[in-house]
């Protein structure tokens, strides 16, 4: 009988502590498998989340119409662009070197059309004498002396499509007169002025012959003279 209860007493030990290690077992499998429980939990969460932006952006594409451009395919799309920009990139400087000959050519043209309106300009300049000239052949012309707004009148009416000023005549005049072109003389209060040539000729013009009868007059006085 006591040999039983001892038996009885260890077998009921023995399940005891099994069965509290279960239960140990069990609460800490329990407790790993509410920690994964959780993680999965916000997992799922986290998906759900997605799954909604993911139908928003589904339902904006739908609502594009029809003609909207596609997104190309990068792996097909990318060599077929960057060959297009290379064949452009060829192409531009063709472009470019065709239009610049006819800009050349533009200028050239806008340079020589210049260049012909300047030349009747500059042709009519040259075949008009210049005022010095002017002046020194209204000098030659004159025989008696003229003053200098005597000159400026002269030559501003004998070249209308000139504009003559009397202070650049006299500058001229006293300019040839430095130069001994022309000689200049006072009457007066007034200067005048007359062409070296013109006075040249008139200082070497020879006296004028007297008369034959005068002539014959003096011959018989000095041979009367001669006589006596």
């Amino acid at each position: 009988m006591t040999d039983h209860a001892v038996t009885v007493t260890s077998v009921t030990t023995q399940y005891a502590t099994q069965v509290a290690q279960d239960l140990e077992l069990n609460a800490k499998e329990q407790e790993r498998i509410g920690a994964e429980l959780s993680a999965l939990q916000a997992q799922l969460v986290v998906l759900q989340d997605d799954q909604s932006v993911l139908h928003r952006i589904h339902q904006t594409l739908d609502s594009w119409p029809a003609s909207a451009p596609s997104t190309p395919e990068p792996s097909t799309s990318l060599p077929q662009q960057a060959s297009g920009k290379n064949t452009t990139a060829r192409r531009a400087p063709s472009k470019t070197a065709a239009k610049a000959p006819s800009a050349k050519k533009t200028t050239a043209q806008a340079k020589k059309d210049k260049t012909q309106a300047a030349e009747p300009k500059a042709a009519t300049a040259s075949a008009q004498p210049t005022l010095i000239a002017l002046i020194r052949t209204h000098l030659d012309q004159q025989k008696e002396p003229r003053s200098a707004a005597e000159v400026t009148s002269a030559l501003a009416g004998a070249h209308p499509q000139r504009t003559i000023k009397s202070t650049v005549v006299r500058t001229t005049l006293e300019n040839l007169v430095a130069k001994s072109q022309a000689h200049r003389s006072k009457q007066g209060a007034s200067v005048l002025y007359t062409s070296s040539a013109v006075q040249a000729t008139t200082h070497k013009a020879p006296a004028p012959a007297l008369p034959k009868t005068e002539q014959d007059s003096n011959k018989r006085e000095k041979a009367g003279a001669v006589s006596s």
